[in-house]
């Protein structure tokens, strides 16, 4: 069993919003399916770090949903800024039950432990600008964050963590972002959200104590980034 991560999959295949207006995204969804079935087996895991679906909501997400289904492994799912289908906890749970989704699970105020190590995510925020409604937006992230953190079975497992936003940019950092994870023992990072040029200000390597991987569809050429691999193998 291995774990991979992905974000920004921009799954259209209901909704027909074009992503190959964009540069690099032609024929994204196949290039994504060849490399999934080529490198992901059934035993594996795989958080996929928002942006995954361009619905509008439940029903309309649902073929991109019955798609990732189709495709191996277990699937963990963050939210993303635009994850417009996003509801409740218990609304997608049924969803993904009635429709026989049973590969699909949210990572959201909640942790998983797969493979010996806590699997931890929340959507985060992207800038610090002092702004009231932002500081409100990140209060309650940074609430999220904890949750998720705390939720772990076995907090003597290594927790990895997974945010759709990246907790720093350029210049910019998050600290009650940073500063949560620090105090729980995070030391390894998975961030989306960033394309195209945005690209050259992402952080990525060790900053503040913690190691940052972007993971952008787009940025790792829409092949999922192995996480953690099994313990026999390596």
């Amino acid at each position: 069993m291995a774990i991979y991560v992905i974000g920004d999959l921009h799954l259209s295949t209901s909704s027909k919003k074009p992503m190959d207006i964009f540069q690099g995204w032609r024929n994204h969804t196949e290039r994504l399916i060849n490399n999934w079935q080529k490198n992901i087996k059934n035993e594996d895991t795989v958080v996929l770090a928002g942006d995954t679906s361009w619905g509008m909501s439940l029903d309309e997400a649902a073929s991109d949903f019955a798609l990732i289904h189709s495709l191996p492994g277990t699937k963990l799912i963050l939210k993303g800024n635009h994850d417009y289908w996003w509801t409740s906890h218990t609304k997608m749970k049924n969803r993904f039950l009635q429709d026989g989704l049973d590969s699909l699970h949210i990572l959201h105020n909640n942790s998983y432990e797969v493979e010996g190590v806590n699997l931890c995510g929340s959507r985060g925020w992207l800038f610090e600008s002092g702004d009231t409604h932002d500081n409100k937006i990140i209060n309650r992230e940074a609430a999220r964050i904890e949750a998720s953190l705390k939720s772990v079975r076995d907090p003597l497992l290594e927790k990895i963590f997974f945010l759709h936003y990246p907790p720093v940019y350029a210049d910019q950092v998050l600290r009650p972002f940073i500063d949560l994870m620090l105090a729980y023992g995070i030391n390894r990072c998975y961030y989306g959200h960033i394309h195209g040029a945005g690209s050259r200000c992402a952080v990525t390597g060790e900053a503040y104590g913690i190691r940052f991987s972007m993971i952008s569809s787009d940025y790792i050429s829409f092949s999922p980034e192995m996480v953690h691999p099994h313990a026999q193998s390596g």
